[in-house]
């Protein structure tokens, strides 16, 4: 069955935590799966590895890497795509020019990031790496729909051990601010296209027309959306926020996805730094500009820039005293919510407030009630309502809550706002019209300078795939259905002149409801706390967002959701869980040598992969595998196996440890196959035997600094070193 080109599995390389903890588990993964004839291999899809490969011509031959980016997007186009798919950055500008100096320090000769590009060879270079930034990867991969929910063993065990849940107030301050005019969802417009045809987008105006994207293409049946958010709206609306939030006397925080979004909402946390320090761009604006400085790379950037202008300075330090008092990233390093664009996920980061009673961390390293400045009116109402609950009835009990679980569209970059090139910010004030081949105006918008104009679409085939996807979920729990969907949206109307057709067709139209998203949260919100279960069916950016709100609510993490993306030419995506990469528990593991990561979402996505590939390859072995690790999840999570926050406490390679024990004492207690009983029995009286050895020499790793070779590329052999540093349980697996 093996092939030597493709693995049986392709196991991702990533970055930051989720690859550290890769240096642990994949060895005892690719041990394990041997005993089935299975091979497992990795692909990267790095940060550091997607540069590499972008950058052949500045490159030697021995440093030179494929691009398996594309290798794997084109696999995922195959019936026997099998792919384990580790949470990656999604680059924001300051990360990717971090990582090219990394690399560079290392001895590849890449070019450097142009700020600001003049010559056609800078701007070729400019191209090449902003390619790179945001949601660049799942795009290419999931050529499926989402299929995102708790994975059972990890639900009972948060039930039996439920976490702490911040305290609601009726009378909290806390509460979201957004647009109500001049946004990207107050400008939308929507139109299913009858036929298959191509397009272009131009910009007219007094001076002439420019065309702004050509060679689109676009099937029949597709969902084409444009619209724009008005650059003098944003801005009068942050600066009323700013004054409103002051008056309050509470915390103000932007919540954006500048990784993920990653033309739009750099822009737009751009004018947030801009209109928080507009005093001092007011008046030093010119000489700012002239020292390199860009309020789109955030606060951290800017004054870095200007470190040895004091009356500059002095101007910021006047101006923070009269605003209001910022959420914080870090409060004892003084790092604020504007420092860093990639530094606050929304996803993330308004489910962790809600989560803690709506407080968040102010610049005395005490927790205050917060403005969330959560500019497009898309799905703001989501976390708006969710607040306005949690204020009316107090805090979720983990212990009774039911589940929500997620069908999201997103096969073929559906809804993708981030990554794809059709998002512009407006040089000069004129109309964009995105106009099809015969000439038709599909689309027109008038804009003005600064103003950010953005298309997506969504095609026939993955929207008539996430509906029957909904309907094969709904039929199998018995769940309640939502489809969030406001009809009065433009791009919504449109998707439910799908839904309901295919929904009357198969004579289910009874067992679902279409909501606006904040109805819908409301009603998701009263189900779990009656404790029943119901599915949350949205589009690409809810899917994001949900499938981080509710885990966090229900389970305290979302990295450890069991995510399936069913490939649409019958492959299996079998994705990690929701948590990002972690940066933080990097920093904690060069500092201390201890990795908190927790693998639990590698572990479900392991046993779903595996019970898969038995499926499709009709190997008996691999779905004794698959139960095993299931098995095995369990044991890690009723004996509290998972990795310690503290140093000096068991941490992610404990976790593997004991992982790697539970699984082989299932397969050696497993009467399916007497095979691999006889040889993983063995395995699994050597790794309890010599539990006191392997959890001593884990323990001794602690405490001091850890070398890896690099943040974003660090060397092999020193990672292994770092995450592999017990000879003896190295020596039982291999």
């Amino acid at each position: 069955m093996a092939n030597t080109d493709t693995p049986d599995i392709i196991y991702t390389k990533v970055d930051e935590a989720p690859e550290l903890a890769s240096g642990s588990l994949l060895p005892i993964i690719q041990r394990f799966a041997s005993a089935a004839g299975i091979t497992v291999g990795t692909r990267d899809i790095s940060l550091a590895g997607r540069i590499l490969a972008a950058f052949p011509d500045y490159l030697t031959d021995d440093q030179r890497q494929p691009d398996h980016l594309k290798a794997l997007g084109e696999i995922v186009r195959t019936p026997a795509a099998n792919v384990i798919k580790l949470p990656n950055i999604s680059a924001s500008e300051p990360q990717l020019v971090a990582a090219i100096r990394e690399l560079q320090g290392q001895g590849h000769t890449l070019p450097d990031y142009p700020f600001d590009p003049q010559t056609d060879d800078e701007k070729a270079v400019r191209a090449r790496y902003d390619a790179l930034k945001g949601s660049a990867v799942n795009p290419v991969l999931r050529e499926g729909n989402s299929d995102r929910r708790a994975a059972p063993a990890v639900k009972k065990y948060a039930q039996a051990n439920p976490h702490r849940m911040g305290d609601w107030s009726p009378d909290s301050k806390t509460r979201v601010a957004t647009m109500s005019a001049g946004d990207f969802f107050s400008n939308e417009r929507s139109a299913t296209l009858p036929g298959a045809t191509g397009a272009k987008v131009v910009l007219e105006t007094a001076t002439g027309e420019t065309v702004l994207k050509d060679g689109l293409s676009y099937p029949e049946g597709t969902v084409v959306d444009a619209t724009c958010m008005s650059a003098a709206a944003l801005d009068a609306f942050l600066a009323g926020e700013i004054e409103k939030t002051k008056s309050e006397g509470i915390l103000f925080s932007l919540h954006m996805k500048a990784t993920m979004m990653k033309v739009s909402d750099p822009i737009i946390f751009g004018h947030a730094v801009k209109q928080f320090l507009a005093p001092v761009f007011e008046k030093y604006g010119d000489e700012m500009k002239a020292l390199g400085v860009s309020p789109n790379a955030g606060l951290g950037d800017l004054l870095e820039r200007v470190k040895d202008r004091k009356d500059i300075l002095q101007a910021i330090d006047a101006c923070m005293a009269d605003r209001p008092a910022m959420y914080m990233v870090d409060s004892g390093k003084g790092i604020t919510n504007l420092h860093v664009p990639s530094d606050v996920i929304i996803d993330a980061s308004m489910p962790a407030l809600i989560r803690g009673g709506g407080k968040g961390w102010g610049p005395d390293d005490k927790e205050h009630d917060a403005v969330c400045v959560i500019p497009d009116s898309s799905y703001a109402p989501v976390y708006d309502e969710a607040i306005r609950f949690f204020k009316e009835n107090g805090k979720l009990n983990p212990a009774t809550a039911g589940t929500v679980q997620n069908i999201g569209l997103m096969a073929q970059k559906a809804e993708e706002y981030g990554s794809h090139p059709t998002t512009f910010e407006i040089p000069q004030a004129g109309t964009v019209r995105m106009i099809l081949d015969d000439g038709t105006v599909l689309h027109e918008t008038q804009v003005e300078a600064g103003d950010i104009w953005r298309s997506s679409n969504a095609r026939k085939a993955p929207i008539e795939d996430w509906v029957h996807l909904a309907i094969a979920r709904q039929k199998e729990t018995g769940y309640r259905a939502i489809f969030w969907l406001d009809e009065a949206r433009p791009h919504d109307a449109e998707l439910i002149k799908y839904i309901k057709p295919i929904l009357d067709a198969e004579g289910v139209a009874d067992r679902f409801e279409i909501m606006t998203p904040r109805a819908a949260t409301r009603a998701s919100l009263e189900t779990i706390t009656r404790g029943e279960s119901c599915i949350s069916i949205t589009g690409n950016v809810l899917r994001d967002y949900l499938t981080d709100l509710f885990p966090i609510l229900e389970l305290a993490t979302s990295a450890k959701m069991l995510s399936i993306v069913k490939l649409m030419n019958g492959g299996g995506l079998f994705e990690t869980g929701a948590g990002g990469s972690a940066p933080k528990h990097v920093q904690q593991l060069l500092a201390e040598n201890h990795l908190r990561w927790d693998s639990l979402g590698e572990f479900c996505a392991l046993g779903e992969s595996l019970k898969f590939l038995a499926q499709t390859h009709d190997n008996a072995r691999a779905r004794v595998l698959g139960e095993a690790v299931e098995a095995a999840t369990q044991e890690v999570l009723d004996h509290g196996r998972s990795p310690s926050r503290k140093a000096g406490e068991p941490d992610n390679r404990d976790s593997h440890y004991w992982f790697a024990r539970y699984w082989a004492e299932a397969l050696a207690a497993q009467s399916d196959d007497a095979g691999l009983a006889e040889e993983f029995g063995p395995v699994a009286r050597a790794l309890a035997e010599a539990e006191a050895q392997i959890t001593g020499e884990l323990a001794a790793a602690q405490g001091s600094a850890a070398d890896t070779g690099g943040y974003y590329h660090p060397d092999a052999e020193k990672l292994a070193s770092v995450m592999r540093p017990s000879a003896t349980l190295n020596g039982i697996i291999g």
